[in-house]
């Protein structure tokens, strides 16, 4: 049986999450809060070295350096860093410890899993964010959330696109593949009281939103999923 790579299972999360448990507030996203992991606010600190969730039961994967047909295996890597550059050789690290690693099909699963957690972080999802985070990560998002419903606060929010998506590093630790993007996007946001009043954001306004999301993945493990393990804005 063939692993599902990261765009495959993300596809999948979506697929779901859209057509089963979100449809009434598609185009709805998260907001400009500052809790201890919360990813949209300047405020926002780095979560450093958090571990990536995985299951017990694992299996070792092939390390190769040819892909199928005989072409160079790097060939996807050197597309998205330079040859001869930490990156580079961070990348080639991590698709020799999984050959199914592909950069910009990481990068688009990614995207996926970036619109997948600010909607849930602004809908209070704890389900979808289990899913998707690692358990110190989590564990920050959901204290969060539940600090907001305590003040009877709500997050109007729009999630407007993705403008960039940049890997800016990758390495491996350990079986675990941890790679960095930096991710700018568009989002429309308030936060309103229980009154209804706005106290934070604007609802009109567009943001530009810049973050620094680390994921990470046991790559011996037999679960293809990423997890997000860091946040980090960017000023």
């Amino acid at each position: 049986m063939e692993y599902l790579d990261f765009g495959t299972i993300f596809f999948v999360v979506v697929a779901i999450a859209i057509f089963l448990q979100l449809r009434n507030v598609l185009g709805r996203r998260t907001g400009n809060e500052r809790p201890p992991f919360d990813p949209y606010t300047a405020g926002r600190r780095k979560a450093d070295d958090a571990p990536a969730a995985g299951p017990d039961n694992v299996v070792s994967l092939p390390s190769r350096n040819k892909a199928p047909d005989g072409a160079d295996a790097y060939v996807a890597i050197d597309a998205v860093a330079k040859p001869d550059t930490d990156l580079n050789r961070g990348l080639r690290a991590i698709k020799d410890a999984d050959a199914s690693f592909d950069p910009k099909t990481f990068i688009d699963g990614a995207k996926m899993a970036y619109e997948m957690i600010v909607m849930a972080y602004a809908d209070g999802d704890r389900k979808t964010l289990k899913n998707l985070l690692s358990r110190e990560v989590y564990d920050g998002f959901v204290s969060a959330i539940g600090d907001r419903e305590q003040r009877a606060e709500k997050i109007q929010s729009s999630f407007v696109g993705i403008d960039k998506a940049d890997i800016v590093s990758a390495e491996m630790k350990g079986t675990e593949a941890h790679v960095t993007l930096r991710i700018v996007s568009e989002l429309i946001s308030a936060t309103r009281d229980k009154a209804g009043e706005v106290i934070d954001g604007d609802p009109e306004t567009v943001a530009e939103v810049k973050d620094v999301w680390t994921f990470a993945r046991d790559t011996r493990s037999r679960d293809p999923n990423w997890k997000l393990v860091a946040t980090e804005a960017e000023e």
